[in-house]
Parts: structure tokens; sequence; C-alpha cells
């Protein structure tokens, strides 16, 4: 046994398994990977068969064979997951030009707004405690960050572990415990950028543990959000996994996370609380194949990756875990979203969301419970556009385009190995009058388009239209969050700075439009 599987053993001796009466709210964990492709579960056909705990809370669970991200990029896609709504529609996008992938680097102004509802705020109407361990990317500014929209705790950055910087013209990324920063990365929070080693996801581990334990004891309903970000470019793993897989690097970040999940899903059990605990994993988009064999993972059958909406950016591998509540074994094709999880969590609690808003979350119990199947659309959307959206087996393309000439000619790929003539195009190729359909059951990889002198075409753009007509008609998007930027907004002075000796001096405010290229 594992060190810190001995550590369990021992923190839950003595204590025994928790009685959680029939009528308690259940308790909710999100595990929400970063940049974690389809194809990287061994249960969704990896080769090398390295994720034995996913596979098996597969087995146990419901496996969601056609779930959705909300965007091809990490901040849209989690603003939307906490508050159940579209980018579009909370904010999480950009204006500065056409159909843009835009997110929050430290640079960024702005952030998840006070008018925005998240998740753990709503269910504080049934005393449940929240904490976030991870990666937050909604804002790095007061007024933006998790304890002031909801959550209760929180160990994690709020930002990607990109650096190392000098902290001269680039301060390094702080890590929080609750409100206040506790040092930065490459500092007192290691990631060797050479041998790829970190302990970080052996501590997001242990933050996960601690929580489901006290919260256990107090025998109060709970909300996890479990965002480790080691599958994220720079990849790492703890020493224990460094070099195991055969899949390099990368894999070694997988093993490490997949073991992680297995922990925590025994720990449930050992308390006697999985009986009553609601758990879905998932990732925030596609693996970033953008990123090299190294650094990225798999997107299985599906075209491009991170940042682009054809499937391979967008369609997210993803597992519903309830023992005694949802079927095992079950391979469910209800057409799901991260948003979903927004809505349906709030009604395993008894709750009900917002009414003074659109939410485009869709309640999932039906599909849990009753393997029922919900008819309804999925809509990709790239920046202030929606570029395809999909109904049944099938999907229209409104607009195309992988990256820019100007990013390819540099080197960068969102599809290395995939081109497809007049799919995956260099520039914004719009197909408004005559939509790019394509059947995904037949082919998944989106190769090849259905001819449009086809009955197949036209019966299906006449389902499809009507969809999109209704959806435009009555969208009214908010105001972008992610125009903005400042050198003099980075993390230079977190909250917590003062006792740590760690503040750093910003530059004078000048704020510009953000570029984003992609």
């Amino acid at each position: 046994m594992s060190g810190i599987g001995l550590l369990l053993l021992a923190l839950i001796c003595g204590f025994g398994a928790v009685k959680i009466q029939d009528e308690a709210p259940p308790n909710i964990i999100l595990l929400l990977m970063d940049d974690m492709g389809w194809g990287d579960l061994g249960v969704l056909g990896q080769p090398s068969k390295e994720t034995p705990n996913l596979d098996r809370m597969a087995a146990q669970g419901m496996l969601f064979s056609n779930f959705y991200t909300a965007n091809p990029l990490c901040s849209p896609s989690r603003a939307a997951l906490l508050t159940g709504r579209l980018p579009v529609r909370n904010g999480f996008y950009t204006t500065n030009g056409h159909a843009r992938n835009a997110y929050t680097p430290q640079e960024i102004v702005a952030g998840i707004t006070k008018d925005e509802v998240l998740l753990p705020a709503i269910l504080k109407k049934k005393n449940y405690a929240s904490k976030i361990v991870g990666k937050w990317h909604l804002g790095h500014r007061k007024g933006h960050l998790p304890l002031e929209h909801g959550f209760d705790k929180w160990f994690g950055s709020p930002n990607c572990h990109f650096g190392p910087y000098n902290n001269s013209d680039r301060p390094n990324i702080p890590v929080y415990h609750n409100s206040e920063m506790v040092g930065r990365y490459y500092e007192e929070f290691v990631i060797n950028r050479k041998t790829g080693e970190s302990n970080l996801t052996h501590m997001y581990l242990q933050e996960g543990i601690d929580f489901i334990l006290n919260q256990a004891k107090a025998h109060q309903p709970f909300f996890l959000y479990w965002a480790a970000d080691a599958t994220h470019a720079p990849v790492y793993a703890s020493k224990r996994f460094l070099g195991k897989s055969q899949r390099g690097r990368y894999g070694d970040a997988v093993m490490e996370l997949d073991d992680s999940v297995g922990q925590i899903l025994a720990f449930l059990e050992s308390l006697g609380i999985s009986n009553n605990t609601f758990v879905f994993f998932t990732s925030d988009n596609g693996a970033a194949v953008m990123s090299g064999p190294d650094e990225s993972g798999s997107n299985g059958p599906f075209l491009c990756g991170k940042e682009t909406t054809f499937e391979g950016g967008m369609r997210e591998p993803a597992i519903a875990w309830w023992p005694g509540q949802i079927p095992a074994g079950v391979v469910n094709d209800q057409l799901g979203s991260v948003m979903d999880l927004f809505t349906t969590s709030l009604a395993l609690a008894g709750l009900v969301a917002p009414d003074d808003r659109v939410i485009d979350g869709l309640d999932l119990r039906p599909a849990l419970f009753n393997l029922s199947i919900i008819e309804r659309p999925i809509f990709y959307y790239r920046g202030n556009e929606m570029m395809a959206v999909r109904m049944g087996l099938y999907k229209a393309h409104y607009w195309t385009w992988s990256n820019s000439w100007e990013e390819f000619n540099q080197g960068i790929n969102f599809c290395p190995g995939e081109e497809v003539p007049g799919v995956t195009t260099h520039i914004q190729k719009e197909h408004t009058m005559q939509p790019l359909i394509f059947h995904l059951g037949r082919d998944p990889g989106e190769k090849y388009p259905i001819s449009v002198l086809t009955e197949e075409y036209q019966t299906v753009l006449k389902l499809i239209s009507p969809v999109v007509e209704q959806h435009k008609s009555t969208l009214v998007p908010s105001v972008p969050q992610l125009n903005m930027c400042d050198l003099a907004v980075m993390n230079w002075a977190p909250p917590g700075c003062e006792k740590l000796g760690k503040c750093l001096k910003p530059p004078k405010p000048n704020p510009w439009k953000c570029e984003w290229p992609h």
C-alpha cells in the first residue's frame, strides 16, 4: 500500500464509518482535469491502459460518450461549469476580434463578476460547505477570487502554472490557502522544468482528503471542486510516478491523477459515505495537441484539439459515479455539457437554478437514474461566435478555422497531422448559408462533409436551422470581461504577501486591448 494509503487508514482509524441519514442531501465532488483528452482513458481506448482507477470508476458508474465542454479553452469552460451558462452569457469571452478564444492570464484586468451566481453560493442554501482545490482561472484580482463567490475554502492558484519568471517584468504565480497567498510556483511550490518533478498533485490530493474527512466528521454536506492541473503544459508528476508511463511525462501525470481519483473514491467508501456522494469526472477542454507529444494527451478518433470547435477540442471524457444510485457499467449516449453539472448538482441538493437569467445547463437526473435520453442541442462557441451546433448524431459547422496563418507559420498547429482540406482552415471561413454537416456516428473525425446535393443534407438542415435561428434570436450577450489587459494588475502583491515578505512593486497602470491571436 502507498504511503498516503496508510495515512488515510490512520486518519479514519477509531473514527469509523460516518452514518449519513437517507434524507440528507448528497455530497458533491466534481473532478475537473486540465487539458485531458477524450482518448487518455483506458476505458475509452488508450492502448497502454494506464488509468485503472478511472476505468474502474466507469465500470462502477456511468460513462458519458457524448459529453462536451462549453468552450475549447480553460477559463471560459470553468466559468460555464460554475454558472451553468455559456461564456457569451457569463462574460468570459472577448469582442477584440471575431471568434477569438480568450482566457485569464496574469495581465487580464477583469474576471468573473458579482452579477454571476456560482454553484457553491447557491448550495449554501442547503448548508453545504464548499472547497476548491487546484486551479481557479476566473480572475485573480479582488472581487474575482473563489472565497468572494461562494467557496468557503481554497488551496490552489488563480492562474496556470506557467513560469518560472524573474519577478522583475513578470511575477511568479501565487498559491493560495483560502484568502491569502502562501507562496509562489517555482519558489515555495517547486516545479522542476527539467525533470518534471512536482508534489503539487500529491498536495491537492491531501487537501481534498482532509476536507472530505472534516466534513464527514461534522455530518455536513459538502461540495468539493477538485481542479488539478498536472496535465496542462508544463506537465508534472511526483517522483513516485516519473518515468513510469509508456506515454512519457504526460502519461506520468495522467497516472498520478488516476491514482488520486482512486484514492478519493476509496476514501469515500472507507468513511461509509460513498452511497451519499455524487462524483463526476471530466476535463475542461480537449487535449492541447499543439504542445507536442511530450506535453499533451490524446483526443482519440476526434479532429484537432484544444482551442478548436472540432470534436477534439470540445468532446470530453466524462464519468458519473454514485454507488447504489447510478446504474453501474452503463455507457450513456446522452448529449451532455459541463454546464449541466451546475443544474444537476443543484437538483440533487433539492435546489433550483436562478430564474432571473438564462441557464444553459440541463438537469441530467433522468439520464443518470432512468437512462432517459433528453433531446437537446450542443452549441460550439469560440469567443463571440457560434461556430457549430450538434443535434443527435449530426453536427453543422457555420464557421470553421483552426488557427491563423500567422500562428501556423510560427510552428503553432492546432491540428498536427490532421489537416482536412476545406475544414481545418487557417482563415475564418463562413458557412452560414450552406453549413458543413457531418454524421458523427459514421465520421467522428469530421473528415467527410455530407454532400449538399443529398436528401440527407437537406433533411438535417431543416432540422437544425430553426434551432440555430431560435438560439441566435434570443441570445443576449453579456458585457465581455476578457477585453482589457494591463501589466500593472499581475500578481505583484497578492493578499498575504506582506506576511511572507514577497510583495513586489508593480509598474504604472497602462491598460490596452488584449490581443488574442487564436
